[in-house]
C-alpha cells in the first residue's frame, strides 16, 4: 500500500527563458532566479500560503496551479492524499516571460512525487516531463525548469515530449530587463499568424541551429544566432517598448531577444562583472527592473 512521507517537503525551481529568438516553442534556458516551495500532506482540506511575486493574483485553494500540478502527479501514481498544506515563496515575476507558470508546474509535480514514499519509482523523470509539458501545453519552459541548463525540447509525432540538454559555454550569462506591466501568454500567442512564409521558416531554422553552436562554445555568433523570423515582430503591438529596446540593443551589437512570450528583454552577456554587463544594466529603462542572471545548471531540486 502506498504511503506518504512524514513532514514537509521543500523544493526550489529556477526561472526560465524560452525561445531565445529563433527557438520558438523548442528552446529554453534555466536562469539563477528561484522560487522555493514547501508542501505537506495533512488530515484534510487544502491550505495555500503565497508570498512574494504574484502573491496578490493567485488563488488560495485547490485551483492554485501548484496544487493542480501536485494532483496530476498524485493521479499518475494512483494515490490520493487526505489534505495538503502548501507554502510558496515566489521570486520569479509573473506574466513577464520568465517561466513562472512552468516553475509552478514543475515544482508541483516534483512535490507530489516527493510526498509519496517511493514516488521516484512510480514516476520517473521522463514521465515527469510528460506530465509537466502536458499541463503547460509545450515543453520549452518546463524542460529547463526540470533539468537545468540549455534544453532543446519538443513534441513527438505520437504526442509525447522529448528534452535534450545541450552544453553552454561558461562565459555565457544574461541580463534580464523586466518591465512593470505584464503581458499574458494568451495575448502574445493570439498575435501570431496561422502560417509564415517558407523563406522565413527556413531562415529561422538556420538561426536556431546556429544558436545551439553559439551557446555551446562560440558566443561570438550569438548576435546572428538570435535573429528571429517567426514570432517577435508579430508580437510588437502587445509590447512595443520591449521590442524597441531589443531593436536598440541589437543595433549596437548586443544579442538581445524577447524572453518567452515577453515582455521581459533578455540580453546575452559575458559574465557578472564585465563592461558589457555593466553597460546593459545601465541601459535598463526607467521603472523597469534589471539583473544579471547566471545560467542555472541544476533545475528543480528537492531540498
Amino acid at each position: 500500500m502506498t504511503s506518504f512521507v512524514t513532514g514537509p517537503v521543500r523544493v526550489t525551481v529556477p526561472a526560465t527563458s524560452a525561445n531565445l529568438g529563433p527557438g520558438f516553442d523548442s528552446m529554453g534556458l534555466a536562469l539563477d532566479l528561484r522560487d522555493e516551495l514547501e508542501a505537506e500532506v495533512v488530515g484534510d482540506g487544502v491550505e495555500v500560503l503565497v508570498e512574494g511575486a504574484g502573491a496578490e493574483g493567485v488563488p488560495r485553494d485547490a485551483t492554485h496551479l501548484v496544487v493542480r500540478a501536485m494532483q496530476v502527479a498524485f493521479d499518475a501514481m494512483g494515490v490520493s492524499p487526505p489534505g495538503l498544506r502548501l507554502h510558496c515563496r515566489n521570486v520569479i515575476p509573473h506574466a513577464r516571460g520568465l517561466g513562472s507558470s512552468s516553475a509552478a508546474i514543475v515544482a508541483g509535480v516534483t512535490l507530489g512525487r516527493a510526498l509519496v514514499a517511493g514516488g521516484a519509482l512510480l514516476l520517473d523523470d521522463d514521465r515527469v516531463l510528460d506530465l509537466c509539458a502536458g499541463l503547460e501545453g509545450h515543453p520549452d519552459n518546463v524542460a529547463p525548469a526540470q533539468l537545468g541548463g540549455f534544453v532543446v525540447a519538443g513534441r513527438d509525432d505520437d504526442g509525447g515530449f522529448y528534452a535534450v540538454p545541450c552544453p553552454v559555454d561558461p562565459r555565457v550569462g544574461a541580463v534580464v530587463m523586466v518591465p512593470p506591466t505584464p503581458v499574458s501568454t494568451e495575448q502574445a500567442r493570439g498575435l501570431l499568424p496561422a502560417t509564415v512564409p517558407h523563406a522565413d521558416a527556413a531562415a529561422d531554422a538556420g538561426r536556431a541551429a546556429l544558436l545551439v553552436a553559439a551557446l555551446a562554445g562560440q558566443p561570438e555568433h550569438l548576435l546572428r544566432a538570435t535573429r528571429d523570423y517567426l514570432h517577435q515582430d508579430y508580437r510588437r503591438p502587445a509590447m512595443p517598448e520591449s521590442l524597441a529596446l531589443v531593436d536598440r540593443l541589437r543595433a549596437d551589437g548586443v544579442a538581445a531577444v524577447v524572453s518567452g512570450a515577453g515582455p521581459t528583454v533578455l540580453a546575452f552577456c559575458d559574465g557578472p562583472a564585465t563592461a558589457l554587463t555593466a553597460s546593459l544594466l545601465e541601459r535598463c529603462p526607467a521603472g523597469w527592473w534589471a539583473s544579471y542572471l547566471a545560467l542555472d545548471t541544476a533545475g528543480v531540486r528537492v531540498l
